[in-house]
């Protein structure tokens, strides 16, 4: 459910906010969810002991510019006790404005450090397929193997030792 709400209050700021100015929303939101990530500061915008209007100006405190569009928003948000859904409308909106621009991020796991040139060459092979500008993060994992996925184009791909020792042993004895 909360994916609807935050579709819908993101399709809003689109309809409102254009080029720069998006950018600057998507990342006032990010600054904002970021707090959500504080179990003390979820805990306040949650609890029904604290008024609307003190949970608004927690928030819009937050904000480093004082846009009165972003800050509308905010309060309309407030007002329909739906703060709590800020990190579901960042993701969202990230995900739309990486959509129109075709720019995606993903994340490669691996047991062992993905050099710095192995990365570049994953990601021009995996730009050219999809036709987009992607980038990736390495993360090392107990993965034996490497995994690599991109959540927003809903795309895991993994090469892992077991399987292909298991291939191969199966391959064999089909030989054999």
């Amino acid at each position: 459910m909360s994916t609807v709400i935050a579709k819908r209050y993101v399709k809003a700021l689109l309809e409102s906010f254009k080029g720069d100015e998006l950018a600057k929303v998507r990342d006032a939101l990010k600054e904002i969810s970021k707090a959500f990530d504080t179990a003390k500061f979820t805990t306040i915008i949650s609890t029904p002991d604290i008024n609307k209007e003190d949970k608004k100006r927690l928030i819009i405190s937050l904000l480093k510019d004082d846009n009165k569009k972003l800050i509308n928003f905010i309060s309309l948000l407030g007002e329909n006790g739906r703060l709590l859904f800020l990190p579901d409308i960042y993701k969202e909106l990230e995900f739309q404005i990486s959509l129109k621009n075709s720019r995606y991020e993903g994340k490669i796991y691996a047991d062992k450090e993905i050099s710095k040139e192995q990365a570049e060459s994953l990601q021009k092979s995996f730009s050219k397929k999809f036709k987009a500008d992607i980038t990736f993060k390495s993360e090392k994992s107990n993965y034996k193997g490497v995994k690599i996925e991109i959540d927003d184009l809903g795309v895991e791909t993994s090469f892992s030792l077991e399987r292909l020792k298991a291939q191969m042993s199966e391959h064999i004895l089909k030989a054999i």
